[in-house]
């Protein structure tokens, strides 16, 4: 018989829920214990081994649904010394980004050779378990998980470059939106084909050639925002068209995305489908 102690009602409904999803072969009994709180006894019911591994995963997952974000936010605080309510929710937001997504740019900054987090949180409180016949949920989480925290705190670390990274991000899509509404439009349209870079397209249906979007930005001063060899962004830049038209199937796509940011209402996304003009790649072209 094994005995674990709860002091939170939300936590210990959560941690019974999940052993009775991974077992129906477990069977448990629930009392109030007057100094520590919530008194669970598990029956052993399956070998031991398996029954350690459910406790543990469910031990974790309630540890992930009630304590991750608070963690975080603390060390976000106290560690990192923010008080911005609102800087502090969109960190806290970062980090559970860095810490659980599965994207490649959340995979890019966690680094692929990281401990997986939940792993290591999984181990831990196995570790913590495995000993013993009586379990103290709220004594584990406060001083049995100091190398998961201390993983926590590298990560809020990089989700505050993260972070940083974005306003800068911001800022210079503002210097740009600026620039742009002083800046005299010299052409009415352009169209735009999605692609690993951006096919430029006068309202003619003819493409921009490479020299006369050089030749363009040649005649505006876009070393100032670090733009003088890039050719997405630049030549819209150099252009300040009145209306812009991007066809493709991702409206998400990062170089969209910056030049919607930028542009604003005056950019229009369309499926390539609606592409109005005969034109072959330079993959056809070969």
């Amino acid at each position: 018989m094994l005995e674990a102690y709860f002091e939170s009602d939300k936590e210990v409904l959560t941690f019974c829920e999940h052993l009775f999803l991974k077992s129906n072969q477990i069977e448990l009994q629930w009392k109030i214990h007057k100094d520590w709180g919530n008194h669970i006894q598990i029956k052993r019911n399956i070998p031991q081994k398996s029954l350690l591994e459910i406790i543990s995963k469910s031990l974790t997952n309630v540890f992930i649904a009630y304590r991750l974000g608070s963690l975080i936010k603390y060390i976000i605080k106290k560690n990192y010394y923010f008080t911005n309510n609102e800087e502090i929710e969109r960190i806290h937001d970062l980090t559970i980004w860095i810490v659980s997504g599965n994207d490649e740019g959340s995979l890019q900054v966690r680094k692929r050779t990281d401990k997986d987090p939940w792993e290591l949180l999984h181990s831990l409180f196995f570790d913590h378990i495995k000993e013993t016949k009586t379990i103290h949920y709220d004594s584990i989480v406060k001083f049995g998980l100091k190398v998961f925290k201390d993983q926590m705190i590298h990560y809020v670390g990089l989700a505050i470059d993260e972070y940083k990274r974005e306003e800068d991000h911001q800022e210079f899509l503002s210097v740009l939106r600026d620039y742009i509404t002083k800046k005299e439009s010299k052409i009415s349209m352009v169209h735009i084909l999605q692609g690993d870079s951006f096919t430029f397209f006068k309202e003619s249906g003819k493409p921009f050639s490479i020299m006369e979007l050089r030749t363009m930005m040649q005649q505006e001063p876009l070393y100032i925002f670090g733009l003088e060899d890039e050719m997405n962004l630049a030549p819209l830049i150099a252009m300040a068209p009145e209306k812009i038209k991007i066809y493709g199937e991702d409206p998400a796509e990062p170089k969209t995305l910056t030049v919607i940011n930028v542009f604003q209402e005056k950019v229009k996304f369309e499926s390539v489908r609606t592409f109005p003009f005969r034109f072959r790649s330079k993959r056809e072209q070969k």
